[in-house]
């Protein structure tokens, strides 16, 4: 730190950095013995700090180098600076004390010193008065550490002085993030973490703190529990590394259309690294924002219906529809089968579900005779609102494996659940602003 010098004063004050030490390998640079540059190539590597006598060389692998300069300072790291006052005079100084401030662009913050000492102190020829202060930096940009020194001369007056540090808090981390609306309530978040640091760091904790009306399911572990990164996830500097998390709303959060439209607050993404030797970064990203769902009129759910059926054989699902309008509607089902032979089912249907009020939902079956083998798919279904003449079409409904009529019947048949709109999930790319826990 260079510090702007005021005066001459019976004190000093000295203001450094603590950070840890870094590693350094040593550079061998060597040549043929009958090479004109052997000789100044020599005298380098034996001056060379790092080289071992006798085996200059030789590259034995990386040395601690100690701090020679104030360094890079990244958001979310905790700046830690050791303060010490020095009476240069031959004769006592009273009435000691020392404050420290840390000015941002928005803030300005008391450091606490000397905790322990109630009183002004008397420093006595030679001694010192010295502190540590640690504090966890929030913001970006420009900041000032000022220390200011109040003392009393031997003549009983008052005297003081300050001094300005000014450094940099850099940005560590670039946060994408992008949504997915399924086809049902569920959310799909991919988050991209990038390291626009100077230096490599291992990602320690990248969770997902969801808000009141959501639930998450992390994607990013094995089914034993194991990570789908290595053991430890080292970013080296402008690398990425991309997290899934599933969304969930919460039951009673589901199951009210208007509370589901403005929950659109997801959470905040905790991320937790270590830089260096161990130095520990924690930053969380501003509340995440969903696609909001652009329920039209009616949803159409598929609660249960069968994975695999056999040709030939009578096939029923369980439909539910939800009015997500605004106003009552007299719903009438049509399943329209064309009577063809490239149709690979056959069936179907048409009757009235009575009026449904807003928010409310009415289940029904259907059923259908594949006779193609194969993958089908059941399309489309039509409900018509007979109070204003509204058409409804949902384009698919629920796909089904036909299968021969050998098809054991041992063999366990699952259970599906769908959700079917009559509009289409959409995708959002954004950046994420940074803050500090």
């Amino acid at each position: 730190m260079n510090p702007i010098e005021q005066g001459e004063h019976l004190l000093a004050l000295k203001v450094m950095r603590l950070t840890r030490p870094t590693l350094v390998a040593p550079q061998v640079i060597s040549c043929e013995p009958r090479d004109l540059p052997q000789f100044s190539l020599k005298q380098v590597l034996e001056s060379e700090g790092t080289s071992i006598a006798g085996a200059e060389t030789l590259a034995a692998g990386q040395f601690m180098l100690l701090p020679q300069s104030f360094g890079n300072i990244y958001l979310g790291e905790t700046f830690s600076s050791y303060i010490c006052v020095h009476n240069c005079t031959s004769h006592p100084v009273e009435g000691v004390t020392v404050k420290a401030d840390l000015q941002s662009n928005n803030t300005r913050i008391n450091l606490p010193m000397h905790e322990n000492k109630t009183k002004p102190t008397i420093l006595g020829a030679d001694e010192t008065l010295d502190d540590t202060i640690r504090y966890e930096v929030k913001e970006i940009g420009t900041h000032i550490l000022v220390c200011e020194v109040n003392y009393n001369t031997p003549a009983g007056f008052a005297q003081y002085f300050r001094k300005f540090f000014k450094f940099q808090v850099l940005k560590p981390l670039d946060v994408k993030t992008k949504f997915y609306n399924a086809e049902m309530d569920e959310i799909y978040l991919e988050a991209q973490i990038q390291n626009i640091t100077t230096g490599p760091f291992c990602l320690e904790k990248v969770e997902l703190d969801s808000s009141d009306q959501y639930t998450v399911t992390s994607l990013n572990t094995l089914p034993n529990g194991e990570s789908v990164f290595t053991s430890k996830n080292m970013l080296q500097p402008n690398n990425s590394c991309q997290f899934l998390y599933c969304i969930k709303p919460k039951p009673e959060i589901a199951k009210d259309i208007k509370a589901l439209r403005a929950a659109n607050n997801v959470g905040k993404l905790d991320i937790v690294w270590r830089s260096n030797l161990g130095e520990k970064g924690r930053l969380q990203t501003s509340q995440l924002q969903r696609l909001p769902f652009e329920y039209k009129d009616v949803r159409l759910e598929v609660i249960d219906a069968l994975n695999i059926v056999k040709v030939g054989e009578p096939f029923t699902f369980t439909c539910r529809v939800t009015n997500t309008a605004e106003r009552p509607m007299d719903l009438v089902v049509k399943l329209p089968t064309p009577i063809d032979f490239s149709c690979p089912y056959t069936g179907s249907a048409e009757f009235s579900l009575g009026v449904i009020d807003p928010g409310q939902y009415r289940e029904f079956p259907l059923t259908i005779c594949p006779s193609k083998l194969g993958l089908i798919k059941v399309t489309p279904l039509i409900f018509v609102n007979t109070l204003l003449q509204e058409q409804y079409t949902i384009e698919k409904v629920v796909d089904v494996f036909v299968v021969d009529t050998d098809y054991h019947e041992d063999e366990s048949f699952q259970i599906n659940k769908f959700v079917r709109y009559d509009n289409a999930a959409k995708l959002e790319d954004q950046s994420m602003q940074l803050q500090v826990v």
